[in-house]
């Protein structure tokens, strides 16, 4: 699996992925200022999932039909990044299975597949 990191998500929870033996690209080496549109279709094209904490993405995907090869939103908007990192490690052990091609959302400690 691979992962397309938005900006939000942070460096400490790229690092995390990296040691865990995932494909990571970054957002922010990309261009930081990439809009979310443009992300998705990148993700598409090159078959990454989206791991953000912009609620944008469900508007793209729910509201205006865009297609996606995963997304993991987080919902921890006072997390740090040893959290975030944390809780992508514990998700990725549990729940790898579940998260391609799906829109997932981790909040209150739960995640959410739809």
């Amino acid at each position: 699996m691979k992962f397309l990191v938005d900006v939000g998500v942070g460096k400490i929870a790229e690092a995390q992925l990296i040691r865990d033996g995932y494909d990571v690209t970054s957002v922010r080496d990309l261009d930081p200022r990439m809009k979310d549109r443009d992300i998705l279709q990148l993700a598409v094209e090159e078959q990454f999932v989206v791991i953000t904490m912009d609620k944008d993405f469900g508007e793209l995907v729910y509201r205006e039909g865009l297609s996606h090869v995963g997304i993991v939103l987080f919902r921890m908007e006072d997390a740090t990044g040893h959290e975030k990192a944390a809780v992508l490690h514990t998700l990725l052990t549990q729940y790898a299975d579940k998260i391609q091609g799906h829109f997932c959302v981790y909040q209150n400690g739960r995640l959410r597949v739809r």
